[in-house]
């Protein structure tokens, strides 16, 4: 196996408490990792240590033979959408991409609109991202953990306020991401999710720990 990414022997303690304990993981480049359980049983707290937002407390990341956290402090080519997506309120959805898009410098302007498109939203929409509903600030969150097309994609519950219809769009978008290469990691409680061919194995956590790897059938 080519692995991409190594989480060895990770293990987090916050506030006295240890949120995630002994994780061993090994993620080949373009596989389509999902990761279930329920509230609480450590899926954020992974999707955070494989993309630097915490230190271990003993353990380590690897990301495309990088240490992270210590060779780099984040993976270098990641799009990332963990919990609520946050954007500035008194600008709009194009302009906060726009924002964003312009530090890398990555992608054009059109590409930008191109990808509001593809999540279903206006790139001439005029509302500021504080008038948008909660789905708007989803689509606007998925789109922007992807727009710059990165190796790496972390998704944390992608269709949170999404109707089935949405959600279909985001299996699509998900599923063509995969196929250009990305290595997507998703944690999820949705169901629909799992419906198909999306993810390659699913991770089943509880209680900070992996408990269970399920290869697709």
């Amino acid at each position: 196996m080519n692995n991409y990414i190594v989480v060895d022997n990770f293990s987090k303690v916050l506030k006295r408490k240890q949120v995630l304990k002994d994780i061993e993981l090994k993620i080949s480049k373009g596989e389509c990792i999902g990761i279930k359980g329920i509230n609480g049983s450590g899926k954020t707290m992974l999707l955070r240590a494989i993309s630097g937002l915490i230190t271990p407390t003993a353990g380590k990341v690897i990301v495309a033979n990088k240490s992270i956290r210590k060779d780099v402090m984040f993976p270098e080519s990641m799009g990332l959408l963990i919990e609520y997506p946050t954007f500035t309120g008194a600008y709009t959805g194009f302009q906060n991409l726009i924002f964003l898009s312009d530090i890398k410098k990555l992608i054009s302007h059109e590409e930008v609109k191109e990808m509001l498109t593809k999540v279903g939203l206006s790139p001439n929409d005029d509302r500021k991202f504080s008038k948008y509903s909660l789905g708007m600030k989803q689509r606007l969150g998925i789109a922007q953990a992807i727009m710059e097309k990165p190796d790496l994609i972390i998704l944390d519950e992608p269709t949170n306020a999404l109707d089935k219809e949405a959600t279909t769009m985001v299996q699509e978008i998900l599923r063509a991401e995969k196929d250009r290469g990305a290595t997507l990691i998703i944690a999820t409680h949705d169901d629909r999710l799992f419906d198909g061919q999306l993810f390659d194995r699913v991770v089943q956590m509880n209680d900070g720990r992996i408990i269970e790897i399920n290869e697709k059938e």
